[in-house]
């Protein structure tokens, strides 16, 4: 493709006459002592233009340790991996600097807006990430950030996500880049005079894109994010071109015309590695997700909790929905192994999660008819009752948190079909309405307990996993039945609205700038579909809701059944610091494998 003559001369001067707003204005507040300084409005304020582009898509890519939200902006096209556009991401402020914040503000809003950009929006989709170092462009102090970090070193970053106590902005925005898979990757930084950055150790695709860009600079050290990006894997899915360029503050250039006109001229190749990968991931089915799964994740039963038994029970469900008869004869096999060293599952310590996996006989007396599993179901249900056969107050080991939901609700409400004894059910309403009134907000979402309002996001997922089991357990006519099914449809009435442009829910349901999780995510997507089905939600309404959620989570599966962002165990948390700073595990875990396989 090439760029006519007189629309790249049209291009250039409509550049250089605009007259953006604040273009070399100081951060807001640069000059007031640390402690006194309000990030997060100063941030607000310099993206006011982008705010007003109807084309754009606002959220989060992170955080930093002051809790500034580090910003993005995307389109409708960047949410589509299939698009036949080139998708380029622009990184400005990673350095800290005005220049490059207001250089990449400037390049999105003429880019979105202006006439001659028109043709360049049919072939091309801008995303940006315009202040990648919020902290540091607003203390107006180089490439430093507010915590003592320089974000623009160390990639690819090392150790665990998203910990690090100088510099998570470096985390954040590596693994972010691998899930949004763009086809190139500009950093925008600045510098003595306007110079193209392209790495000897660029992707070949860089290596031609540089033929075309002058002045220039081919670095063998440095430039840390660009270099890293072409030969390692953010997030393990995928390789992304990318350069940089170096803008002199006091004369400005536009540099994205030049980019794009340099990007046709050479036939630039799309999609990236990346996308190919994300690519792939969606377009496997359901079963052939779980499929992979299955290879991983249920073969095993070390301790009785809901962790491994909820892969268990997705590879009964797997067999019963494939016709594939080994997969139960393997389930049983591992859970009488189990039962002859604990012959008494109960005994074992864990808690609530230990209650849970008595899921495990619930289901396998229903798939086998075999009543000698139910024994091991009802003694966990029977938790719930005195000697006396009296309702507790609730079930144990609830430790006040929204998790209790799921760890007990459901098994009783099983125990209770099984029975066709009533009781189980009022005991698992009585045990819900316990939690319900310790941990849920007024919003409808839940609080993880009482120590803190923070909304952990699979202390979301549990309550909503939980009451969907327990529905599909109640019979139709249960007097219980329409209190169930109006508190559930309160909950994720109130989830959906926070659900993210890529389908994800976050580690913090009402926080964006958390990272986007994925236990949390699959067990909310599993209660929607399931409530779809059984008819207790609007098709209409839950199934673009669900359409989303389901394309989020396979672009974080991997085809080996390893994860992106699964947040490790969590107990309560005094604060939300204390949620934003839980790991985010990169790779295989039983618990996010148990929560993808049974949305699968």
């Amino acid at each position: 493709m090439k760029l006519p003559l007189l629309t790249l001369c049209l291009t250039l001067a409509s550049l250089l006459s605009v007259q953006p707003v604040s273009l070399f204005a100081d951060p807001v507040n640069a000059d007031k002592p640390e402690a006194s300084v309000d990030f997060k409005s100063a941030v607000q304020q310099k993206l006011e233009p982008l705010k007003k582009q109807p084309a754009l898509i606002h959220s989060a890519i992170g955080v930093t340790r002051k809790e500034t939200p580090i910003p993005c902006v995307f389109s409708a096209d960047d949410l589509n991996f299939h698009t036949g556009k080139t998708r380029i991401l622009l990184i400005g402020g990673l350095d800290g600097s005005k220049a490059s914040v207001n250089a990449v503000i400037e390049a999105v809003e003429w880019f979105y807006t202006a006439d001659v950009a028109a043709p360049l929006r049919e072939k091309f989709s801008l995303s940006a990430v315009p202040i990648a170092n919020p902290d540091g462009w607003v203390l107006n102090q180089g490439p430093k950030n507010a915590s003592g970090g320089n974000p623009t070193t160390g990639y690819p970053p090392l150790g665990d996500s998203y910990l690090s106590p100088t510099k998570p902005e470096a985390e954040y925005l590596w693994r972010w880049i691998g899930m949004h898979a763009p086809d190139l990757v500009l950093d925008v930084r600045e510098g003595k005079q306007f110079e193209w950055v392209v790495p000897v150790d660029s992707l070949p695709v860089v290596q031609r894109l540089g033929k075309l860009l002058a002045p220039q600079i081919r670095p063998v050290f440095g430039w840390e994010l660009i270099s890293a990006l072409a030969f390692k894997l953010p997030s393990n899915v995928g390789r992304v071109p990318a350069l940089a360029v170096e803008l002199d503050a006091s004369s400005p250039r536009a540099f994205l015309p030049e980019l794009l006109t340099a990007m046709e001229k050479s036939s630039f190749q799309s999609p990236s590695p990346a996308r190919l990968e994300l690519m792939r991931r969606q377009q496997r089915t359901p079963i052939q997700v779980a499929t992979q799964l299955s290879k991983v994740y249920g073969n095993d039963l070390g301790r009785l909790s809901y962790l491994p038994v909820l892969s268990l029970i997705s590879q009964i469900r797997l067999g019963e929905l494939t016709d594939d008869h080994s997969r139960l004869p393997h389930v049983e096999k591992i859970t009488q192994e189990y039962l002859k060293k604990n012959p008494q599952p109960l005994d074992n310590k864990g808690g609530g999660s230990v209650i849970a996996g008595h899921l495990l006989f619930s289901e396998l007396t229903k798939a086998t008819g075999n009543l000698d599993y139910l024994k091991y179901a009802k003694q966990a249900a029977d938790l719930g009752f005195d000697d006396q056969g009296n309702m507790k107050e609730s079930m144990p080991h609830h430790v006040e948190m929204s998790d209790a939901v799921f760890m007990s609700c459901p098994i009783l409400a099983a125990v209770g079909r099984l029975t066709g004894e009533s009781k189980y059910y009022d005991m698992a309403l009585k045990h819900w309405r316990f939690i319900q009134k310790m941990d849920q907000r007024p919003d409808g979402i839940y609080q993880n307990s009482p120590l803190s309002e923070a909304a952990w996001g699979r202390g979301n997922g549990f309550p909503a996993l939980g009451l969907a089991l327990v529905l599909s357990e109640l019979p139709s006519n249960s007097p219980l039945r329409e209190q169930f099914v109006e508190g559930h449809r309160k909950h994720l009435e109130a989830l959906s609205k926070h659900q993210d442009p890529t389908g994800m829910w976050h580690q913090v349901i009402d926080h964006p700038e958390s990272y986007r999780e994925m236990t949390s995510t699959c067990m909310i997507t599993f209660s929607m579909i399931r409530g779809v089905r059984e008819g207790w939600l609007d098709a209409e309404i839950y199934t673009p809701i669900i359409e989303r959620a389901w394309n989020g989570i396979k672009t974080r599966v991997a085809f080996d059944g390893t994860l992106v962002d699964v947040c490790t165990g969590t107990g309560k948390q005094k604060d939300l610091r204390g949620y934003l700073d839980r790991t985010a595990i990169l790779g295989n875990d039983s618990r996010g494998g148990a929560m993808a396989f049974i949305v699968s």
